[in-house]
């Protein structure tokens, strides 16, 4: 019975060892079984040969180097520059000149001051400033009262002294008087004829007339005005012609003569522009300023100028026909040289060139470029020879630069 007892110990302990190793086994294979179900494709269990891992590395790498071919063809787009949007012109033969110019007054030739020729009050006043008046024509007059009264005595006195000296005329033909007595009444006579002139003269100063025909641009007087000898009344201009003077420096007027066409600018609006003439040329030089006088006349002036009017003055030096024209804005000039960009294909070929007159918006190329050849005006500040360009339509050019200068802000009233 004592010997029972510790087999039964013995006995139990290995059941227990058998239940505690049998669980740890059973807990190994369901760990084993969870890992399984989450492993890759490339667990040699489920694949033994490897290939299904092979496959999965083989896509990954053509995946990348798609990944690092799509890099870099990104790369080699951004490398490359987008076509420059540039403007075209064509270039054309035509007619260049070059001119000297100089800057003046359009003033009227004829224009008078009218002065006061007698005293008095004004009782009439015929016109006002800007009326067209012909020679002649009376302006204003003064009271006639007094001058009138004068000139009716001296009427008086020249009619007796005529009569005087008619008889006493037949009476010495006679040899009834003396020719010391007919002198004197001769004299006498004389001086009365000419005290009537000069009443008939002060008469007709109270009525104040035109020197020429032209325009009142002064009118100086009121009515009811004194006025006193020398007063300055009206101011008459005559429009036809209007002159400006100008002032060139000896060497410019070598080859000028008399009858020069000349073009003629308004300054204050530079599209009015009309003909003129040279009418005369001073036949000296100012010694003061080394000058010549230049007298130019305006032919057929527009309505719009005016007497006083500041203007450009250009007088024609030379002319060259058939010429190749660049326009201004198309030429680039670096110190002594010059160049465009002319469009070779759908890029931009840099041209030097010679430059020759230059008229306005206008010059002349003597080389380098040729006539209907297409020649950049827009978008060239920053090109350089070869590089890309695409050309925008005029229309379109113009639409953008006209949204270009759109204020950013509505503006306020």
């Amino acid at each position: 019975m004592q010997d029972s007892k510790p087999r039964r110990r013995v006995f139990k302990i290995l059941i227990i060892v058998t239940v505690i190793a049998l669980g740890g086994a059973g807990a190994s294979f369901i760990y084993l079984k969870a890992a399984g179900a989450s492993a890759p494709a490339t667990d040699t269990a489920a694949d033994p040969d490897g290939k299904e891992a092979a496959e999965s590395t083989g896509d990954g790498q053509k995946a990348e180097a798609k990944s690092k071919e799509g890099e870099n063809k990104d790369g080699e787009k951004k490398d490359e520059k987008a076509p420059v949007p540039v403007s075209v012109s064509e270039i054309e033969l035509g007619t260049i000149s070059s001119y000297v110019s100089a800057t003046a007054n359009l003033v009227a030739e004829d224009e008078v001051k009218v002065l006061a020729e007698a005293e008095g009050r004004v009782a009439v006043l015929n016109v006002e400033e800007g009326d067209f008046v012909a020679k002649g024509a009376v302006l204003a007059s003064l009271v006639r009262d007094d001058a009138e009264i004068a000139y009716k005595k001296a009427q008086v006195k020249a009619s007796n002294a005529e009569d005087v000296y008619d008889r006493n005329a037949k009476m010495g033909s006679q040899n009834m008087i003396s020719h010391e007595e007919l002198e004197k009444t001769s004299m006498e006579n004389k001086l009365a004829q000419q005290e009537l002139a000069e009443a008939k003269w002060r008469l007709d100063k109270t009525e104040i007339r035109s020197p020429f025909t032209g325009r009142v641009t002064m009118r100086g007087i009121s009515l009811g005005k004194h006025v006193r000898l020398g007063d300055d009344l009206f101011t008459v201009t005559d429009f036809e012609p209007l002159i400006a003077r100008i002032f060139l420096p000896e060497k410019d007027i070598v080859g000028l003569a008399e009858g020069r066409d000349v073009r003629i600018t308004l300054k204050a609006d530079t599209n009015v522009q009309f003909e003129g003439r040279i009418r005369q040329i001073s036949p000296v030089v100012d010694t003061s300023t080394g000058t010549v006088k230049i007298t130019i006349e305006a032919i057929r002036p527009p309505k719009q100028v005016r007497p006083g009017g500041f203007v450009t003055v250009d007088i024609v030096k030379e002319t060259r026909p058939n010429v190749v024209i660049l326009p201004r804005e198309a030429v680039i000039r670096e110190l002594q040289k010059a160049h465009v960009f002319v469009i070779s294909g759908e890029t931009a070929e840099k041209r030097e060139i010679t430059l020759g007159l230059e008229e306005g918006e206008v010059m002349e190329a003597t080389s380098g470029v040729a006539a209907g050849e297409k020649v950049i005006v827009a978008g060239q500040g920053s090109l350089k020879n070869g590089e890309a360009v695409k050309v925008i339509p005029e229309a379109t050019a113009q639409e953008s630069s006209t949204e270009d200068k759109k204020p950013e802000h509505p503006a306020r009233g």
